[in-house]
């Protein structure tokens, strides 16, 4: 018996197909899905900031020594949760959306609504060095796939509104709604049509108008921009973009490498163990890895480098500037570091604001080391700070538009905007240059489930292998007469191959029509000549565990046949017609394309 909520929603339904479009209907779930991702994104901020303003002011840090005790509550908390709660393995914010949109029709579990920001206000809360960006999109992602799937609407549209849900929750944590827009785009490979760009722009402005409600014009950095950019800076500019593009390539191989050391422990409370410990130790060390670090950049922003640091072993040295360069230096350094140790150690959280961190140390070292270099030079720290920011998440994330606009939009006007480009762009190419893949995407590149610009790939990475294969092939043994074959798989079957399997139904051959076609009407061949006789090797095979629908795709245009069978774990599976995956890729593009 249907449910009076399933009744009026069935009502809705019919009343909505009548009176108002699919596009109208699609903006107006964008400004509900803005909204939406834009209160998820203020809850996790607030019950984040809840949470570690009750340690400060409840346990008191006298001395850094509790730094050692709090990573390891915080990971300990999320293990339990992950363990008797939620049950399955954490996936990370992006990747898994990323993951969701290529080969799930954009289809997100109702659980990932709430478990980020649970799982990310533990981690964060206690100490642990990552972002609330990425869990804050991620529930943004799952209230929109939801909400669509409510609302039967179909797979493009939920991935549009996926984006949309990124750029609310974006707009909303950064009062940046341009920069919003364009991370959807980027991040997403999103095409840029007006179809698309509507639906951002609504859900950005209700993102943003989320946050102006709820925490006013409370903003993540008190900055206002008084030092113009000079010309004669332009090629200190050009160096920082250099030195962001090395700091981009060592955070992305430490990322990696620190995750691969970690899966050495097989259980995770070994896991939480080391990695609790190795956090409270570059906490112990570097109190400006705990939490974010938005207070870290406000304090370099505001030129107060001593405050910035905190209280550190080292606090009787700081009078001395190359001291506190190194200090700065070494943040620049371990940020990466503390970061993947949160994420292998069990931790939630996201990379975008890490980076920002890393970045803007690095940016004011490279000032500071310019202005004291004794060679007469003098630049903006705190322009320098900003950039350095940029220049990270152009090269670590392959997003420059982003960095540009983000920073942009930051400051509050585009008087930077020169050094940004020439900051942003070198960055991005010599990172671009020298890995393909970010940390978002890597993993999912190896998988053949990435979606970038590049259509044709796109199109590629969205369909589904099980969706062509075909069944209905007639199989033949390679000891079955000439006359068996003829009459019972020739007679019965509309095809002109013919797979050739052993008892075990592993693929040993095929038999094509052609193959045969001289001999079919020969009777005496039908009892002494067997199947084994006319049998040949495929010109290629289709694996089914680790052939991507790129790798089939090209294994045809390389062979030129126009059937190729399917192996799944060594055995005979199915068949693949190019006709019928031409039509697929075909159909595929058209549901696609705006």
């Amino acid at each position: 018996m249907p449910t009076q909520n399933q009744n009026i929603r069935t009502r809705f339904l019919k009343w909505r197909y009548k009176h108002i479009s699919n596009r109208t209907f699609t903006h107006i779930l964008s400004v509900i899905v803005g909204l939406l991702a834009g209160l998820a994104s203020v809850t996790l901020k607030n019950v984040t900031y809840g949470i570690q303003e009750l340690l400060e002011n409840g346990i008191i840090f006298s001395n850094n020594q509790l730094y050692f005790i709090l990573p390891i509550v915080g990971l300990t908390l999320v293990y339990l949760y992950v363990k008797y709660v939620y049950k399955k393995k954490l996936e990370h914010a992006i990747p898994s959306i990323l993951f969701a949109i290529s080969k799930k029709k954009s289809l997100i579990n109702v659980r990932k609504i709430y478990t980020p920001l649970i799982t990310a206000s533990f981690t964060v809360g206690f100490g642990g060095s990552v972002g609330l960006l990425g869990p804050a999109v991620a529930s943004g992602a799952a209230i929109s796939s939801n909400f669509g799937r409510l609302f039967h609407v179909d797979g493009k549209t939920r991935s549009l509104l996926i984006a949309c849900a990124s750029a609310g929750a974006i707009a909303s944590i950064f009062q940046s709604p341009i920069a919003a827009i364009i991370f959807a785009v980027e991040v997403f490979s999103l095409d840029l049509t007006m179809m698309s760009l509507l639906p951002l722009l609504l859900a950005s402005i209700s993102g943003v108008l989320t946050s102006y409600f709820f925490l006013g014009n409370e903003t993540l950095f008190n900055f206002s921009l008084t030092d113009e950019f000079q010309i004669r800076d332009t090629l200190f500019y050009c160096i920082l973009g250099i030195g962001t593009a090395i700091a981009s390539i060592y955070f992305t191989k430490m990322y990696f490498a620190i995750i691969q050391f970690f899966k050495r422990f097989k259980s995770p409370k070994y896991k939480l163990l080391v990695g609790g410990l190795a956090i409270g130790g570059m906490l112990y060390l570097i109190p400006p890895l705990f939490g974010e670090g938005f207070g870290f950049i406000n304090n370099l922003l505001d030129g107060n480098h001593i405050a910035a640091l905190g209280k550190t072993p080292f606090d009787s040295y700081t009078q001395h500037i190359w001291v506190v360069i190194a200090l700065l230096f070494g943040i620049t350094i371990f940020k990466a570091v503390a970061m993947t140790t949160t994420f292998a150690a069990g931790g939630s959280g996201g990379i975008f604001i890490p980076t920002m961190v890393m970045g803007s140390a690095l940016g004011n070292v490279v000032a500071k080391v310019i202005n004291n270099s004794g060679l007469g030079f003098q630049v903006s720290e705190s322009n320098f700070t900003l950039i350095g920011m940029a220049g990270l998440i152009a090269g670590v994330l392959h997003a420059p538009l982003t960095a540009i606009f983000l920073i942009a939009e930051i400051t509050g006007g585009y008087e930077l905007f020169v050094p940004l480009m020439i900051t942003a762009s070198i960055s991005y190419l010599i990172t671009k240059n020298t890995m393909n893949h970010t940390i978002y995407t890597r993993e999912l590149a190896a998988q053949g489930a990435l979606l970038t610009h590049n259509k044709d790939q796109t199109v590629l990475t969205l369909m589904q292998l099980d969706d062509v294969i075909e069944q209905n092939f007639k199989t033949v043994s390679p000891q079955m007469s000439l006359g068996d074959m003829l009459h019972q798989s020739v007679a019965k079957s509309t095809r002109n191959i013919f797979p050739v399997i052993d008892d075990e139904n592993a693929l040993v051959g095929i038999v094509l029509l052609d193959d045969i076609r001289e001999f079919m009407f020969d009777t005496s061949m039908y009892t002494n000549t067997d199947v084994a006789t006319f049998m040949r090797n495929p010109p290629e095979h289709i694996f089914y565990e680790k052939d991507s629908m790129q790798k089939v795709m090209q294994k045809f245009q390389d062979s030129g046949a126009w059937n190729l069978p399917v192996i799944k774990e060594g055995k005979y599976y199915g068949i693949v017609s190019k006709s019928k995956l031409l039509t697929a890729y075909r159909r595929k593009l058209i549901n696609f394309t705006p």
